[in-house]
């Protein structure tokens, strides 16, 4: 499924309530101690500290990085979430050190592993296998990988959840939110509430590793026919709710496409685009994770892997439909359109445009014009973001006016978010015009 992750420890995963409890309570008190610390000194400087600067410091965004990855399960998965959705709107030290989310490598040590695996398959376990490595060749937020051989020599990747992972998610969710309302980082007037309540649903589902296997075998019907992905096949006999076993497909990080040649990583992105396009516009179902680490690369067929369906989810008509709307505006270059596009879609609370129209005028203009410029599109030319991320963050300090986006258009555009981000990495040049006019010219699907 991946390759090595790397030689680090052990790390015993809390499964207990109480254990978990632990972590945030430790989380909590070692944030606060930072706060006062980081205030004296600024005080001590002659300044007047807000407790929102205080709260974001590098220092309290490793421990909370730290403690996250410790937990794992919702609580990690969370942290992941809004290291990825933030995007280039993050500040870039917050996004370096979040990012780190992504790629902790923590996993459990191997007695914590054994009770897990006899739990699920029986004491004997082993006997089923020829090869086991106890060791994991990939460690997530919710399970982690390991390589095994069955006697016939079949290879395959075994994902085992963490244990206590799907009992602690409602709680683990609330507990995340209970510190960003304490921290002060959300305002008391919005609802937060619906989001919390899809988080939490949204997370019992990939915990559900049946539901996994059952999207893993449906991506793999869709993509039969595309040569140029490549999904791993299920072997539902070893597959239970917490342990998904499927065959090993080999890989390299698809970060490693820095440093291919511009024609590949321009191909792999437009393939990716397109994937983005066909589940949001004829599939109306979507693997809304776009984490870099479920996509590899092989060198050698020049394919991409696609990695981790627990969070596939079916999508409305009404979303697409949304989408297309916008996108349709967008191709005519007309602003008002774009504008009013938006607002029907609950991109945009009619409260911010009332407060910020010219803002966001602004901001719809600049993308605007990099649509319409000729050619591909330029993922590695960013200049325009530092003007968004001005426009949108003078935006964002109005906090009477933020507005939740309804919850499946949070989840598509995360995908489509983290896609752009894994093309801007590579710096690939994509004709998103042509690609996407051919779902705007043509009646609903």
């Amino acid at each position: 499924m991946t390759e090595d992750s790397g030689n680090s420890a052990g790390r015993a995963i809390p499964s207990g309530r109480l254990a978990r409890l632990g972590v945030f309570g430790k989380l909590a008190g070692g944030v606060a101690g930072g706060v006062v610390a980081e205030g004296a000194r600024r005080l001590a400087n002659g300044e007047r500290p807000k407790i929102g600067d205080l709260l974001l410091t590098p220092a309290n965004a490793t421990r909370v990085a730290d403690q996250l990855s410790h937990l794992r399960g919702a609580a990690m998965k969370l942290g992941q979430m809004i290291s990825m959705d933030a995007g280039d709107m993050l500040p870039p030290e917050l996004a370096t050190i979040l990012a780190r989310l992504r790629n902790n490598a923590n996993h459990m040590p191997p007695q914590q592993l054994d009770r897990v695996l006899a739990a699920e398959w029986g004491k004997d376990w082993r006997r089923k296998f020829a090869h086991f490595q106890a060791h994991p060749v990939a460690a997530a937020s919710i399970g982690q990988v390991h390589r095994a051989r069955l006697p016939n020599g079949t290879e395959l990747a075994i994902k085992v959840q963490y244990p206590g992972v799907k009992e602690s998610i409602d709680a683990d969710v609330d507990n995340v939110a209970t510190l960003l309302r304490v921290s002060g980082m959300l305002p008391k007037s919005l609802d937060i509430a619906p989001l919390l309540d899809e988080a939490k649903k949204q997370l019992h589902e990939e915990a559900d590793y049946l539901r996994e296997a059952q999207m893993l075998a449906r991506y793999g019907e869709l993509l039969a026919e595309q040569t140029q992905f490549v999904v791993p096949a299920l072997y539902s006999e070893l597959t239970t709710p917490r342990v998904l076993a499927m065959s090993f497909v080999t890989g390299v990080p698809v970060e490693t496409l820095e440093t291919a040649p511009q024609d590949v990583r321009d191909q792999v992105m437009h393939d990716l685009i397109s994937l983005v396009l066909r589940e949001l516009f004829d599939w109306r179902l979507m693997q809304t994770d776009p984490n870099f680490a479920n996509y590899r690369w092989q060198p050698e067929t020049e394919k991409l892997v696609l990695l981790d369906f627990g969070a596939a989810r079916p999508l409305p008509a009404e979303t697409g439909e949304g989408y297309r709307r916008l996108l349709t505006a967008a191709l005519a270059g007309d602003r008002d359109a774009v504008r009013e596009a938006a607002i029907a879609a609950g991109f945009l609370g009619e409260a911010a445009v009332l407060q910020h129209r010219a803002l966001i005028d602004r901001m719809v203009d600049v993308i605007l014009a990099e649509l319409a410029k000729p050619g591909p599109f330029d993922f590695g030319d960013r200049a325009f973001v530092g003007v968004l991320r001005e426009q949108g963050t003078e935006i964002a300090r109005d906090r009477d006016t933020w507005h939740l986006p309804p919850i499946d258009t949070l989840f598509v555009q995360r995908k489509i978010s983290g896609t752009a981000l894994l093309a801007a990495r590579l710096k690939a040049r994509v004709d998103i015009r042509t690609m996407v006019a051919a779902y705007c010219d043509g009646a609903p699907s």
